[in-house]
C-alpha cells in the first residue's frame, strides 16, 4: 500500500496542490476540510484512480468515506484491486 500512497500524495501535490515540495498533510486529514479538493479536484482524482491504478469507479463510490484522505483513497485503490 505504500506505493500506492507515494503515487495518490504525488498526484495531489503536482495537480491539486501545485506543490514542488510534496504534499504536507497527514495522510489523514481530509482534502475537503484542508481545501485541497473541490468538486472538480474530485473529478480529477476519479480520472488518476482509474487511469494509473486501472480500476473502474462507480458513480455511487465518489463519496468522502472514499475520497477524503490519502488513506481513505489508498485502502479504497487496494480493495478494488484485491
Amino acid at each position: 500500500m505504500m506505493d500506492t500512497k507515494a503515487l495518490i500524495r504525488r498526484f495531489i501535490a503536482d495537480n491539486l496542490m501545485y506543490s514542488s515540495n510534496g504534499l504536507q498533510l497527514d495522510d489523514d486529514a481530509s482534502f475537503l476540510e484542508e481545501g485541497v479538493i473541490d468538486s472538480l479536484g474530485v473529478m480529477e482524482l476519479v480520472v488518476f484512480v482509474e487511469d494509473q491504478f486501472g480500476v473502474q469507479v462507480a458513480d455511487e463510490e465518489v463519496t468522502p468515506e472514499y475520497f477524503d484522505s490519502v488513506n481513505r483513497l489508498a485502502c479504497y485503490v487496494e480493495s478494488k484491486l484485491a
